[in-house]
């Protein structure tokens, strides 16, 4: 069974479009436990939110997908994956609309003190994303 995932990265130092470009990357440097913990959780496959983080609206920008299994960084306490583009948004869906839109209430990416990279997303919420981003 597949899950689903949020990861967040400043547009201007990885963007969906760079990932677009590059068709995939390794999801690595994540020096929080939690969030490791949760790149160890992945499997191949699985759908990602991809979260254009900081500057004046945060917002998923689109979609990706795990396309090699975790496996561990130079360093064995840490872990990456690998994440392959799959779509961008035609209307991204910012922080303001997720956190207003009841439907999408409890996600962790609208919880206080939430700044984890890597987080998990039910699978409603996030068909309920990709249906809004996809709407032009």
């Amino acid at each position: 069974m597949a899950n689903y995932w949020l990861i967040k990265s400043e547009a201007d130092c990885y963007s969906i479009d760079d990932l677009k470009k590059d068709k995939s990357t390794s999801w690595a440097g994540v020096r929080n436990y939690q969030a490791r913990n949760f790149i160890r959780s992945m499997a191949k496959g699985d759908l990602v939110l991809y979260y254009h983080s900081g500057g004046t609206a945060p917002h998923v920008a689109g979609i990706a997908k795990v396309v090699k299994a975790p496996y561990a960084e130079k360093d064995p306490l840490w872990s990456a994956a690998d994440v392959g583009f799959v779509e961008k948004f035609k209307t991204p869906l910012t922080l303001a609309q997720i956190k207003h839109d009841p439907k999408l209430s409890g996600m962790m990416v609208t919880q206080q003190g939430s700044r984890l990279s890597v987080q998990p997303v039910s699978k409603a919420h996030f068909e309920i994303i990709r249906k809004l981003g996809t709407i032009s």
